[in-house]
C-alpha cells in the first residue's frame, strides 16, 4: 500500500492510482435534476469529488458495473427524481451517481470495518440498510427494514464511477474465476430471482412446477430459468423473438412463447364486466395458456409466475396462474397501472406477491450456486464507460441485447468491450 500522504488530484478512466492511494476527484457518469430525460442525454461524463467514507463504509474502486432499469427510471426522473429526494432528506449533492451492481478492488475502508482489507477482490450487492435500524437488530428480514434502501437508486455513489462508495455488509468476495465484467453484471438479478422462487413459502418452487418467466432472455428472466431448472422445475420463457426464445433455451428453459403472436395486452378497463368483452378477452387468454400447456403438457398451468412488465401483463399472468399458485412481481418496466380480475384471485385463490432484492442468507446462497457453476452468468456485452447513457437507452426502448449487461470501468483496459460469450 502507498504512503497515506500521497496525494492525486486524478486519474483517466481505465487506470488505477497506487493501491491505497484515493484521488480527491473521479469521473463519473452522473445525473442532474436540470436535464433528467432519455438516458442518451441525461448521463453525461463528470469530474467530482470521491465520497467520504463512514465507519462501516468501503470505498471500492470500480472495474466494472452492472446495469438494470433502476437508473433508467432515474435518468428519467420517473416515477421519483432521486436527487430531489436525497435533497428534501438533508443531503446536499446535486447529482447522482447510480449503478446498483459492481465488481472492483477495496481501496479504502472505515474505522470500522473489519471483514475487508485494502486490496481485496469484491463485488458489490445493491442492497443496503442502517446498521443501527432497530428492525434489523432485532432480527428481522434487512429487505423489509424501514432504512432498506436499493443501492445507487435511492443512495449516491453507486458503481457508474471510477470509486464507489458501500457498506460492509454489501461487499462479498469476487469469484476467482469470472471476469471483471461478468462478476459485476449478474448479482442484482440473480438474487431477486432466487428470492421470487424460494422465498415465499408455501408457494416456493418445487419439482415439478411449471414457472413461467416473462422477459425470460432479459437480466432477470435468465436467472429465474436457470435456478427453476436448478430445482427441478419446467420454465416456460416468454420472449420478444425467435432468437431470444433460442437463446432460452440454451439457458435451460422447456420451451419458449412469442408475445408479438398475441394482442391482448394491457390494463382492464370497465369494459371487462361486459360479459360479451369479458368472453373476447378470455378466449385471446386462453389461446396463450394453451401456448403454455403446449410446452408444459394439456392443463399444467403455471405454478408460479415471475412476473415484472405489470401493466401489460399482469391481467393474464393472474388468469393463466394455477389454482392455488403464486405471481410475485418485482417491478412494472411497462407501467404501473397493473389491473386483475378479481374472480381469478379469489375464486381460485391465488397469490399475488411483491418480492424485492433479498437478504444476505440468499445472497450466499446464489454466490455459492456461482461459485459450483450449477448457474452460469449471463453477460452479453460489455459496454464502454463513455456509452453508459447508450446501454440505458437501448434498455429504455427494448433494443437491449440478451442477458446480463456490464459497463467497464477500471478494466477498460484490461477488457473488451462488445458481444461476450457465456461463463
Amino acid at each position: 500500500m502507498s504512503n497515506d500522504n500521497e496525494s492525486i488530484e486524478s486519474v483517466p478512466v481505465g487506470q488505477l492510482p497506487p493501491l491505497g492511494v484515493v484521488p480527491k476527484l473521479m469521473y463519473a457518469q452522473a445525473l442532474k435534476s436540470d436535464r433528467l430525460g432519455v438516458p442518451l442525454e441525461a448521463f453525461q461524463s463528470e469530474l467530482l469529488p470521491v465520497p467520504e467514507l463512514g465507519p462501516n463504509d468501503v470505498l471500492v474502486a470500480v472495474m466494472a458495473a452492472g446495469v438494470n432499469y433502476n437508473n433508467v427510471w432515474a435518468s428519467l426522473g420517473y416515477p421519483l427524481d432521486v436527487i430531489k429526494m436525497r435533497q428534501a432528506m438533508g443531503e446536499e449533492e446535486d447529482f447522482h451517481i447510480g449503478g446498483t451492481d459492481a465488481s472492483g478492488i477495496v481501496w479504502k475502508v472505515g474505522e470500522k470495518v473489519t471483514t475487508h482489507k485494502v486490496g481485496d477482490e469484491v463485488i458489490v450487492f445493491g442492497g443496503v440498510f442502517d446498521y443501527d435500524d432497530p428492525w434489523v437488530i432485532n432480527g428481522g428480514d434487512p429487505v423489509m427494514a424501514p432504512s432498506s434502501k436499493a443501492w445507487g437508486y435511492e443512495t449516491n455513489y453507486g458503481s457508474f464511477a471510477q470509486f464507489c462508495k458501500a457498506a460492509e455488509k454489501q461487499c462479498v468476495p469476487k469469484p476467482a474465476y469470472l471476469s471483471w465484467a461478468s462478476s459485476a453484471c449478474f448479482l442484482a438479478c440473480a438474487v431477486t430471482a432466487h428470492r421470487m422462487l424460494h422465498r415465499w413459502v408455501p408457494n416456493n418452487v418445487k419439482p415439478g412446477d411449471v414457472v413461467l418467466v416473462w422477459g425470460g432472455s432479459g437480466g432477470l428472466g435468465v436467472f429465474g430459468i436457470q435456478l427453476a431448472k436448478l430445482a427441478g422445475a419446467i420454465p416456460v420463457a416468454v420472449v420478444g423473438s425467435e432468437e431470444r426464445g433460442n437463446y432460452c433455451l440454451k439457458l435451460g428453459a422447456a420451451g419458449f412463447i412469442n408475445r408479438n403472436e398475441f394482442d391482448h395486452w394491457g390494463s382492464l378497463t370497465d369494459d371487462i364486466n361486459d360479459l360479451d368483452n369479458f368472453a373476447a378477452w378470455c378466449q385471446k387468454v386462453r389461446k396463450f395458456g394453451k401456448a403454455i400447456w403446449a410446452i408444459s403438457g394439456k392443463g399444467k398451468n403455471p405454478q408460479i409466475v415471475i412476473e415484472h412488465p405489470g401493466q401489460s401483463t399482469m391481467p393474464t399472468s393472474m388468469m393463466v396462474c394455477d389454482t392455488g399458485g403464486m405471481v410475485v412481481t418485482c417491478a412494472g418496466s411497462t407501467g404501473y397501472n397493473a389491473t386483475v380480475d378479481l374472480r381469478f384471485l379469489w375464486m381460485r385463490q391465488k397469490r399475488l406477491q411483491g418480492s424485492h432484492m433479498a437478504d444476505l442468507t440468499e445472497v450466499g446462497e446464489v454466490l455459492e450456486m456461482i461459485n459450483r457453476k450449477e448457474i452460469k452468468t449471463t453477460l452479453s456485452h460489455a459496454f464502454k464507460f463513455e456509452e453508459t447513457g447508450l446501454v440505458h437507452q437501448l434498455m429504455h426502448d427494448n433494443k437491449h441485447p440478451v442477458g446480463n449487461l456490464a459497463i467497464l470501468v477500471g478494466a477498460s483496459g484490461l477488457e473488451q468491450s462488445g458481444p461476450v460469450a457465456l461463463a
